[in-house]
């Protein structure tokens, strides 16, 4: 299939039972792991051990608190379902260019 091409209504629909059967699982996992009490009791500690990390390496507080800041938002499920749709849809590119070649 090329860039100009349209999957057909088999490919789309193996694309969607997959997707269908997966991507719940997923994100039920991804929840629990960044929205659990558990969970988000360690990931607490591991924000706090790195803002205190920071400040030992001589940081303000306003440099730690926004490197902390940052750290804290790719954390996020948005983030990370944004990085793995990104990272999907530059391996699909990748698989194309070499089918052409």
């Amino acid at each position: 299939m090329s860039n100009n091409e349209m999957p057909d209504a088999e490919q789309i629909r193996d694309i969607m039972k997959v997707l269908s059967e997966t991507v719940p699982g997923l994100l039920e996992n991804l929840a629990k792991i960044l929205y659990g009490a558990k969970e988000s009791e360690e990931y607490g500690k591991a924000v706090a051990n790195f803002f205190k990390a920071l400040k030992e390496s001589g940081m303000s507080n306003e440099q730690a608190y926004q490197l902390t800041r940052d750290y804290m938002s790719n954390m996020s499920l948005g983030n990370i379902v944004r990085g793995v749709a990104q990272s999907g849809d530059s391996d699909w590119k990748r698989k194309e260019r070499s089918q052409e070649d």
